[in-house]
Formats: structure tokens, C-alpha cells, sequence
């Protein structure tokens, strides 16, 4: 079967006896039918969207077949292990084919849609070019720039956009670079082969060309992190209940108590720097004896010198709120939290013990507590007690005085903190907080400061205790 430029010359050839002229036109039409552009289908490639990105999930189109679509204009939501993306397009044109369905899994460098862009044979295409016409080869045809270049009309020139931009940058043609890469891929080694051994002059591009056809990778957004999926158990919507041990009803009914009594608080800083380092050096003297020394054996040892020179803090009222009952003993109890519940056992008569019976007295309590061995003789008999926050990692309170005492403290966590020195100068400080509560009903404010001022003097100065120890 003859092509059409064979039956046209055929047809001109007959008739260029009876008409010259008309030979030249038909000619002159087959010149401007070979030289003329022609449609091109691009097979639109997934590019690399960063962090890493092997494949994605296609979550939305936003374009379908037949529709025209400009540069830069959003076609499909991909998304990846880490961040949605939209992938937008590089060209104008009409699309014809959508490689994937919704929750296709898509790989890098695969095709995502086939445009179909108007031909220029100046110009390789930035993805996988697929030729869909017809050669029309004849001895007399017009040269064309495609029988000037190595690669045939038809061949891919497969490279990333990064490739592509140091290409450009350094005025490299792609097609006369041998790739090297995973499925005929032009690497950066290759164009940097090629830009090292001996080539022929590259052609630059033409400007205008850049900006129809120039490549515009994806920016990868930033990462966003997925929320965690929490495995719930199923609820049925319903409660249940349970009766209070004897603990809860305890703390229940001392509660009660409490909420008669008119409260107010204190607050006070103190720097126990001092303490600090004096407990560095007994902590070991302490161990030898078995006994593990902590800074509550100091401050309830400060508390009950304290409470020499403010005995009414170490007081109750009577049931009929006509008498002040003074305590003799200093029985000093501290709140401890155990498996059963609020536990307040005491240190019997704190006066008269040193700062080393006083560690091992709270040791055996608190032991004696998480194991649920407490005596009632070890939670009887109260006169102050003290409230180990800071043990957790409070720095305030408020705590509810123990009926039938009158006062209690919560001690907050140690800090290292910046205060001012003598000289104005920054220096740090070990820090910590006492938030006092008392019944205000025989308690004033001033008698609770004098109080606390002078058991921060006893803990900011520890040896100071030394001269009222027995």
C-alpha cells in the first residue's frame, strides 16, 4: 500500500507536464505537512517528594480523562508515610489516561497520568515521551531536527528533577548522555561523566523553551506526625461500685472533721544550699549504721526546735473549744503514701531523739506503712504533722490539717534556682517551699511566721541546730 506522500508524489508527477505550477504547490503542502507540529503524549511521572519516599497511597484526583489542564495545576493527593502531598503538573494539555484508582499504591518514578501536549521536535520532553504517529519517511522529505539528534523520535530520556536542573545549569543535552541509572536513568555521575571526557558542544535551549517546558519539582511539606491510635476496650456505657475500706473510711471521717475548721495559709522559701552539702557529707556516716538518711530527718528534727519557741502550734483545742491543750511531746507525724491508702504514722517525742534516731524511726515507719504493718500505736497520739510533696514532685500545697492538730505543712521538691549573691551577682541556690496550714480560730498569722522564720534559720544554717541538740 502506498503512503500518502508516495500517492501525492505520484499524483504531482503525472500532472507536472500539464501544470508546473500546480507541481510546486502540492510540493510546498507536503513540505508544510512534514514540518508542521504534532500532538505528544507524556507519561506524567511520580517525582521523589523527599524524606525518603518510596511509595504513596493516591487519596483524591482532581482531574479526569478528556480535561484540559494548565501548568501547575493540581492533579491528584498522594499520601505518604509522613505527609499528604499535591502533586501538580508540569505541562498544558488534555489528559488521556489515569494509571491509578483511589488507595492505589503508587511507586516513585512510575507514571501517574498521560497528557497529551502539543509536539515541538526542538524540545525533549521532562518525562517518558511516548510516540504515538505514524513515521512518514520519503526520500525527499524535509530534514527535520529529530535526524539530527543520536536519539530517534520515540526514546525516553529518563532523569529526576534534580538531575535535570544541573544539567541545565551547565547547558548538558540530555540525550546524548548514556544513562547508567535503574531503568535507563540519567544519573548526576553521568552528567558529570560526560561533562569530564571528550563531547560535542551541547546546544543550549532556548529561554522561552525553559519556561513552557522547565521542570517545577514538588516541595516536600513539612512532616507532620501522625496522631497515635489508641486501642480501646469496649464500653458498655455502665459503673460499678465499691465499698470504702477502713482506711478511706478513716480519711473520710477526718475530712469531715476538717471542713469544720476555719483554715489559712502560709507560704514561705527557704534556701537550704547549706543542707545540701552538710547531708553529702553524714549521708555516708549514716550508712555505715544501716540507716539511709534523707532531708526529712533534718527538717523534723528543725520543725520540733521550732516548736520550743512556738508551743501553741503544738497545741489542739479542746472538744468544747473552750481550752488550748499544750503538748509535751513533739509527735511529729508524716504523710505517707502506700499501697492501702494516706497513712500518717508519728516520731514519738522528736525532742528528745537525734537527727540519726529520727532517720532510722522514719525508715522503720515508712517500711512498716507500704507493708501495711503499722501499728495503732505508730498513728495514735499526734501533735504537728508534715506533708512530703515534694517526694513526688510538688512544689505547692494545701494541705488539711489532721484533726485535733492545729497546723500542718507540705514540703515541696528541692530546685536549683538563680538568686542574687551578696555582691549582686548571679549565683544558684537549692530552693524549696513549705505551704503551712493552721486552725485559725488559736492561730494567728504572726505566730506562724515567727515560726516559720525561725525554722528556715534552723535549715539555711543547719549547724545551728548543733547548739540546742540533747
Amino acid at each position: 500500500m502506498l503512503s500518502r506522500f508516495a500517492r501525492l508524489r505520484k499524483v504531482a508527477r503525472t500532472l507536472s507536464v500539464a501544470s508546473p505550477r500546480l507541481n510546486q504547490q502540492i510540493i510546498l503542502r507536503r513540505s508544510l505537512a512534514t514540518t508542521s507540529s504534532t500532538p505528544k503524549i507524556i507519561q506524567f511521572a511520580l517525582s521523589d517528594i523527599g524524606e525518603g519516599t518510596k511509595e504513596v497511597v493516591v487519596k483524591e484526583w482532581y482531574v479526569k480523562v478528556g480535561q484540559v489542564v494548565e501548568e501547575f495545576d493540581e492533579l491528584v493527593e498522594v499520601q505518604s508515610d509522613k505527609a499528604n502531598v499535591d502533586i501538580t503538573s508540569r505541562y498544558a494539555g488534555k489528559i488521556v489516561k489515569i494509571h491509578y484508582e483511589i488507595d492505589d499504591v503508587a511507586q516513585v518514578g512510575d507514571p501517574l497520568v498521560d497528557i497529551e501536549i502539543e509536539g515541538d521536535d526542538d524540545e525533549e520532553p521532562i518525562d517518558n515521551y511516548v510516540d504515538h504517529t505514524e513515521s512518514a519517511a520519503s526520500d525527499d522529505a524535509v530534514l527535520t531536527k529529530s535526524e539530527e539528534k543520536p536519539h530517534k523520535a520515540g526514546n525516553k530520556v529518563k532523569a529526576s528533577p534534580a538531575v535535570r536542573k544541573i544539567a541545565k545549569n551547565n547547558n548538558v543535552d540530555l540525550s546524548l548522555v548514556t544513562p547508567t541509572g535503574k531503568g535507563g536513568t540519567i544519573t548526576k555521575e553521568d552528567i558529570e561523566e560526560f561533562m569530564a571526557g571528550p563531547a560535542p558542544a551541547p546546544t543550549p535551549v532556548p529561554p522561552a523553551v525553559q519556561i513552557a517546558h522547565g521542570s517545577a519539582p514538588v516541595a516536600a511539606p513539612k512532616p507532620i506526625k501522625q496522631m497515635p491510635v489508641r486501642t480501646q476496650a469496649a464500653s458498655t456505657g455502665g459503673s460499678r461500685t465499691e465499698s470504702l475500706g477502713p482506711i478511706a473510711k478513716a480519711m473520710q471521717k477526718s475530712m469531715n472533721e476538717a471542713l469544720k475548721i476555719p483554715h489559712f495559709g502560709y507560704n514561705e522559701e527557704y534556701d537550704v544550699t547549706n543542707l545540701v552539702e552538710l547531708r553529702k557529707v553524714l549521708k555516708p556516716l549514716a550508712a555505715e549504721y544501716g540507716i539511709k538518711l534523707s532531708y526529712m530527718p533534718f527538717i523534723i528534727k528543725a520543725v520540733s526546735l521550732a516548736l520550743s519557741e512556738s508551743p501553741i502550734l503544738n497545741s489542739s483545742l479542746s472538744p468544747d473549744g473552750s481550752q488550748i491543750i499544750y503538748h509535751e511531746d513533739h509527735n511529729i507525724g508524716f504523710a505517707t503514701d502506700t499501697p492501702h491508702g494516706l497513712l500518717v504514722p508519728n516520731i514519738k517525742q522528736v525532742q528528745n531523739l537525734s537527727i540519726l534516731e529520727v532517720a532510722q524511726e522514719l525508715n522503720r515507719l515508712h517500711q512498716a506503712g507500704l507493708d501495711n504493718k503499722l501499728k495503732p500505736t505508730d498513728i495514735q497520739g499526734g501533735t504537728f504533722s508534715l506533708s512530703n510533696i515534694g517526694a513526688i514532685g510538688g512544689t505547692y500545697a494545701k494541705p488539711v490539717i489532721l484533726v485535733p492538730q492545729v497546723a500542718i505543712g507540705a514540703i515541696g521538691k528541692i530546685q536549683r534556682l538563680p538568686r542574687f549573691g551578696p555582691n549582686d551577682e548571679i549565683v544558684a541556690r537549692h530552693l524549696t517551699y513549705i505551704s503551712w496550714t493552721a486552725d485559725h480560730r488559736i492561730i494567728e498569722g504572726a505566730q506562724m511566721a515567727r515560726f516559720s522564720n525561725k525554722l528556715k534559720q534552723y535549715l539555711e544554717e543547719p549547724g545551728s541546730m548543733m547548739l540546742h541538740l540533747r
